[in-house]
């Protein structure tokens, strides 16, 4: 029995144990002298314990992902045709799930995240309360666990950055009114390079990746509270999954002379290819945002389903899942050259997936869809394995940074997936050439575009919701 707490006559209800904890712990604290280590202490603690929330996270949601692409090789290998069931139903269930109970959960999160950081103030909290929160974090993992089980080419790492955010800010919110301040956008911050980190093992690439893509403004606001909280993340995730590569180690001693070249190719192609991918999935947004009915948009998610089971089937199941099977096919044996048409299906897979609105992730398909890239121009000069290592990884760098106009976030993630940190200049300038061809197809990157559009319809929401409340008191 605690005291206080409760009695076996009388136990306290449960909505008075979180204030009889918060009263316990301020108590503990006060009894602190030194001020300035009290308030370090506190202003310390919330990274820590979403840090740790997030790790935990991460793994389940990894074993979760990893198990329902398990489950669509088993469906796969006991019949194929079984396929033109499955995809279908869950195609449409993950839809539906987004647009039954949380919109904002769909897709890759990134925007979301990016979005809620940008609008963030005491005044927008319920528009914030839409992109990041409980329900986010539920409908995100079931919406895209459900595509991965139907076999759509997704990935987990955006819908991890936009779980971890709303991990953080969920445990902002419980802070008492006593708790030193801390900036919510701060919170929101770290959490999305807590998640990147827990999700691709990478703690270097998430620091990059919110300095790169998130901040926008100086470092020296988040450092601290970025590198813990990273660490953290990482830990909490290895501690279960062990110290492991997202790739693994290929092998890249020896390379030519001539390598430079072929990187810079490689890069351009990879570049163009992913701010093509982009530019048609927003195009396909456009022309999907002039559906009046439902009907028309369960159509579409099943047309996608169908369209990429029949590509399966009948072409190459390489259209189906996340794309790392790609990778680790083309980096660690010695099937290193794929057909001429992999690039396409692994473009068309995201496009078909991404588009139908149910959650999922852009980072590792496009990953896999640079492999391709760099493991087809490798096998139109017959280079080495080594120096066809290289072009994939280059590729993987040239078409990740052509989606998220990230370049050196490209680059670290690659380095830190495969713990080769020798060709760190051959992969600097492929991110570079690629970040410079992109502008040529679009000035602005997928998630930028996602994001301005996702302020403004959330704009649109909170007048309207404005209005309604107002105009009842005008006209009573």
């Amino acid at each position: 029995m605690v005291y206080g707490l409760s009695t076996m006559d009388s136990p306290l209800p449960m909505n008075k144990i979180i204030p009889w904890l918060r009263l316990q712990l301020k108590r503990s604290f006060d009894r602190i002298r030194n001020e300035n280590l009290k308030k370090n202490a506190l202003q310390a603690i919330p990274f820590w314990i979403a840090s740790i929330i997030t790790g935990l996270l991460a793994v389940l949601y990894t074993k979760l992902f990893v198990g329902a692409e398990d489950l669509t090789a088993m469906v796969m290998k006991y019949n194929v045709w079984l396929l033109f069931i499955l995809s279908p139903a869950c195609f449409i269930l993950a839809w539906w799930v987004v647009q039954r109970f949380s919109p904002y959960a769909r897709g890759s999160g990134i925007p979301q995240v990016m979005a809620a950081i940008q609008i963030s103030s005491p005044k927008t909290n319920s528009i914030v309360d839409r992109l990041l929160g409980f329900r986010i974090i539920f409908i995100k993992v079931l919406s895209s666990l459900v595509m991965a089980l139907g076999g759509g080419a997704i990935g987990r790492e955006g819908p991890t950055i936009q779980i971890a955010a709303s991990v953080y800010k969920i445990v902002y919110q419980l802070l008492p009114k006593w708790w030193p301040k801390i900036a919510k956008r701060n919170m929101m911050v770290t959490g999305a390079a807590a998640g990147l980190a827990a999700a691709f093992n990478t703690p270097l690439g998430g620091i990059v990746f919110a300095i790169e893509e998130l901040t926008k403004t100086h470092f020296s606001y988040y450092k601290t509270a970025i590198f813990s909280s990273v660490i953290i993340a990482g830990l909490s995730a290895q501690a279960l999954l062990g110290p492991y590569l997202y790739l693994g180690y290929p092998k890249l001693d020896g390379l030519s002379a001539s390598i430079f070249f072929g990187v810079a190719l490689v890069a351009i192609i990879a570049g163009l290819a992913g701010s093509g991918m982009s530019k048609l999935i927003l195009f396909i947004f456009k022309l999907k945002a002039r559906f009046k009915f439902k009907y028309q948009h369960v159509l579409y998610v099943i047309g996608c389903a169908l369209a990429m089971v029949f590509l399966a089937i009948f072409v190459n199941t390489e259209v189906l899942g996340s794309g790392k099977q790609i990778m680790q096919t083309t980096l660690f044996t010695s099937a290193k050259y794929v057909h001429w048409y992999t690039p396409i299906l692994r473009i068309g897979g995201p496009l078909f997936s991404f588009t139908t609105g149910a959650a999922g992730g852009i980072f590792a398909p496009a990953l896999g869809a640079g492999a391709s890239v760099g493991s087809l121009v490798a096998s139109w000069f017959k280079v080495s394995d080594i120096d066809t290592n290289m072009l994939i990884l280059s590729g993987m760098v040239g078409f990740l940074t052509g989606v998220t106009r990230s370049p050196f976030t490209s680059v670290i993630l690659v380095l830190e997936m495969t713990d080769r940190h020798n060709v760190i200049f051959h992969l600097i300038l492929a991110g570079m050439l690629a970040s410079l061809v992109s502008v040529l197809i679009d000035k602005h990157s997928l998630y930028d575009h996602l994001k301005v559009q996702y302020i403004k319809d959330l704009t649109t929401v909170a007048e309207t919701e404005l209005t309604e409340q107002v105009e009842p008191q005008i006209n009573p």
